[in-house]
């Protein structure tokens, strides 16, 4: 088992535990200060992985090595170089001027809650310097990259491709004490694609593994100098809690223990329906057997069957764009996955498009208002849960199960299966 030594709530850690998260390496956390307990051959730095195979420090490359082809970009030259580019981005470009608008805001003194950590070496402490004292030039460059990022964003799901790679998880990272500390709703409500972006990161369970639930800002506080000029009572804190090398079977989490999220969907009877059996059967046979399946299961008295279309069909333009709406939506939604299934489908052409789908969820109330976690998309859809012993339901069903039908006259393009 690779060692990973680190001091708490480093920010720079997460990044290697979320990689290890995507791509199942494991990883034992070895709590650390810099340049004390760290072996030397890693310099003092930390984090600092420590391997059968390899010794590594520096965050970037830790998590590089951690990752699995896909967060690196797969066989694709060109797609590695991007993750690449933005890995080097979020890190470079973007992190000094974010940690110099967080650090006034928490105040000097409270390394812990900031990752003061991440600033560990010469240079990024000379940038730090600087910015402390032009917060305002700081906070500008912050708003500047954010605009052209969310620009960006307008037609991406993702930094790089259509699926999570590196270059998604160390953007997430370098924003996350932004939306913790100084983006209130009157300044993140002007980054509309940054935000469902980093929402939809935080929301995937490899991310909560690591990170917990992230408690958006409400209000900046302001720190006073007074406040911030207590050096005494934070150094006595490193010696009361003073780390000991944790053995490699005390897991892998750098974040102490998060409570387990309740299944919101617990309050409902479980009834008949099997969601995995069927999800099974429908993945591995032809629709011709696997929708019959699906009515012999169903159970309607604690399952039900449900319509919904996109309310604002003016707006959809490019096909492409549509699909990441439906794939957003899907990835938002995927603590859903246990009690829920949908086929959703895209109809018609670029600039002359709808979209429209069936779910199928456990309960009879609509599901979405369960979580505020579930709320994000939802509203965009008109909602209109059908009555499943209606043949106009069994209709419906079969043709969005299997991409087959007239549609009621749309023209079919392309489909997403949630499951």
């Amino acid at each position: 088992m690779s060692k990973l030594y680190s001091n708490e709530d480093n920010y720079r850690t997460y990044k290697a535990l979320i990689a290890s998260k995507y791509s199942g390496k494991s990883v034992s956390v070895i709590p650390t200060e810099s340049g004390k307990s760290c072996p030397q051959k890693f310099f003092g730095h930390v984090p600092a992985l420590e391997t059968s195979n390899v010794n590594l420090f520096e965050s970037n490359a830790i998590a590089y090595y951690l990752s699995n082809a896909q967060l690196r970009g797969g066989n694709d030259e060109s797609l590695q170089s991007q993750v690449l580019q933005w890995v080097s981005f979020s890190s470079t470009d973007l992190w000094p001027a974010v940690f110099a608008w967080v650090l006034p805001a928490t105040g000097c003194s409270n390394s812990k809650q900031v990752g003061i950590n991440y600033f560990l070496n010469f240079k990024l402490i000379l940038i730090l310097m600087f910015f402390s004292k032009t917060l305002e030039p700081a906070k500008n460059q912050v708003k500047n990259l954010l605009k052209m990022l969310n620009d960006y964003l307008l037609t991406r799901t993702y930094l790089v491709g259509e699926r999570i790679t590196l270059a998604d998880i160390c953007m997430a990272v370098t924003l996350l004490p932004l939306y913790q500390h100084v983006l209130e709703p009157s300044i993140r409500d002007q980054y509309g694609n940054v935000n469902r972006y980093f929402m939809t990161l935080i929301n995937q369970k490899q991310f909560v593994d690591v990170i917990g639930k992230v408690e958006l800002c409400t209000a900046v506080k302001q720190v006073s100098q007074k406040t911030e000029a207590k050096p005494k009572k934070e150094k006595k804190e490193p010696k009361k809690e003073k780390e000991v090398p944790v053995e490699d079977d005390a897991g892998d989490d750098l974040m102490p223990a998060m409570p387990k999220p309740k299944d919101p969907f617990e309050k409902f009877p479980k009834g008949k329906f099997d969601f995995d059996d069927f999800k099974r059967f429908y993945s591995n046979n032809p629709e011709v057997k696997s929708i019959p399946y699906f009515w012999e299961k169903f159970d309607k008295e604690n399952y039900s069957i449900w319509y919904c279309e996109y309310k604002y069909p003016q707006e959809l333009t490019k096909v492409f764009m549509s699909c990441n709406l439906i794939s957003g939506m899907f990835q938002r939604l995927d603590r859903m996955r246990k009690n829920a299934f949908s086929s959703m489908i895209l109809f018609g052409e670029d600039n002359n498009s709808t979209i429209s789908g069936i779910w199928v969820w456990r309960g009879h109330e609509l599901a979405f208002p369960l979580s505020e976690d579930w709320t994000i998309d939802y509203e965009s859809y008109e909602w209109k849960k059908l009555n499943p012993d209606d043949e106009k339901t069994k209709l419906m069903v079969n043709e969005y199960f299997s991409w087959e039908g007239k549609f009621d006259g749309k023209k079919f393009n392309q489909g997403k299966i949630f499951k």
